[in-house]
């Protein structure tokens, strides 16, 4: 690499299969915004809007096939928007940041004991145990987002 080379601006990548919509629009505006490169990653075709700063990647389908993808790919410095804790764990390895749809940041310390917390409710449900879905989305969490979200723009600029 030229030592004089800029480094490659940040990037944010969406696990967009899961992602809400109001999500996706927060995340839009703020590529327009910003000038700063969104890529969701989904194993369906995605419509997004026509921007030179918004892409979608469409993937096979598959167990963790977009999940794989957004690790491969993602550089120290990026931002990955995901509810998927293994994914974040991946992620946070990199040295890029993640943050969940409801605005709360995955990071180096919390991360094991959340991966914890996801294989115990697993082996709960796959005992028969009814542990219910997250519960829907709120104002507020969109608000924390778009905070946290715009926080972490902030610092790139």
């Amino acid at each position: 690499m030229d030592a004089n080379a800029l480094p490659a601006p940040p990037r944010i990548w969406v696990d967009a299969d899961a992602c809400p919509a109001v999500i996706r629009d927060i995340l839009y505006r703020a590529a327009e915004r910003t000038r700063i490169e969104v890529i969701l990653v989904a194993n369906r075709w995605l419509q997004t809007p026509s921007s030179r700063f918004i892409r979608a990647m469409q993937v096979p389908g598959g167990p963790d096939v977009a999940d794989d993808a957004i690790a491969e790919r993602v550089a120290a410095g990026d931002m990955v928007i995901t509810q998927d804790i293994p994914l974040a764990a991946r992620v946070l390895a990199k040295g890029a940041a993640a943050l969940d749809p409801r605005g709360e940041p995955f990071s180096s310390d919390s991360i094991a004991q959340r991966l914890s917390i996801r294989d115990f409710m697993a082996e709960l449900r796959g005992a028969g145990v009814q542990t219910g879905g997250p519960a829907s989305l709120h104002a507020r969490d969109r608000q924390a987002f778009a905070a946290r979200l715009d926080q972490w723009l902030a610092r790139q600029r």
